[in-house]
């Protein structure tokens, strides 16, 4: 959590003299994410989204595929290395037609728990590919490559005295900061902050059902220019453990 305090404020140095111009609007976000995990040490991670554009239940703004191989170093920590693809649909820049986006990406992840309370971290490197534009109604040929760095930090509090076990609610809060490293950019070296909280159900030993307020904060690329989306996300969360003979915990 303080890592993203920090880079955050390196990210808005230099733009305290210049007039801001924060763009407001309301998304609906969904989310499935699966982690199975297939023997001590591999393991499968899948993910699927879609999003709307202004108004919640507006047009499609994005649609993303995410897919990876997990190794795991311990039960808590592991290794993913994966795919993404992202269609972005028509929007500012491309109003007339989709824009492809492929990413290649490499993530730790850490579990830890305190009590009954859990939290979850990860850091995660994208290298991505999108589509050149030519105009409102034609992609050019070619792509543009950069990278970004990701962190993530989710907490989850249960409302139970049992903990968090199938059948109670827990609050769910996490926040993730983005960083872009590509020497291209010049004015948003901090890209987006994206803070969550809701309340979650449990609704099986190994998935839950997460609903709740997103705030996703970006800037864009002329360095005053900010976006401010006022999300309800929607995701669901499942971890299965499909081997046949599971490690004693």
């Amino acid at each position: 959590m303080y890592l993203s305090l920090i880079i955050s404020a390196l990210g808005l140095v230099g733009y305290g003299q210049v007039t801001k111009q924060v763009k407001n609007s309301e998304q609906l976000w969904l989310g499935f994410f699966n982690q199975t995990r297939l023997s001590d040490k591999w393991g499968l991670w899948t993910d699927v989204h879609f999003r709307t554009t202004d108004g919640f239940v507006g047009e499609p703004s994005k649609f993303l595929f995410r897919a990876g191989l997990m190794y795991y170093l311990t039960d808590d920590f592991k290794l993913t290395n994966g795919y993404n693809f992202i269609n972005h649909f028509p929007e500012e820049g491309h109003a007339n037609v989709s824009m492809p986006e492929h990413r290649i990406w490499q993530q730790l992840q850490l579990h830890t728990k305190y009590g009954k309370v859990r939290t979850m971290q990860w850091l995660r490197l994208e290298e991505r590919w999108r589509r050149n534009i030519k105009n409102d109604n034609e992609l050019a040929a070619g792509y543009r490559f950069d990278a970004r760095l990701r962190f993530n930090y989710m907490l989850n509090i249960p409302l139970s005295k049992k903990g968090i076990v199938p059948k109670t609610f827990f609050v769910a809060i996490n926040d993730e900061i983005f960083v872009n490293l590509s020497r291209k950019i010049v004015y948003n070296t901090f890209d987006q902050n994206r803070f969550f909280a809701g309340l979650a159900y449990q609704t099986g030993a190994h998935s839950n059902l997460q609903l709740g307020y997103m705030n996703v904060y970006q800037q864009l690329g002329a360095g005053n220019r900010y976006q401010s989306a006022h999300t309800i996300r929607l995701f669901y969360f499942q971890n299965l453990d499909v081997r046949k003979h599971k490690k004693a915990h």
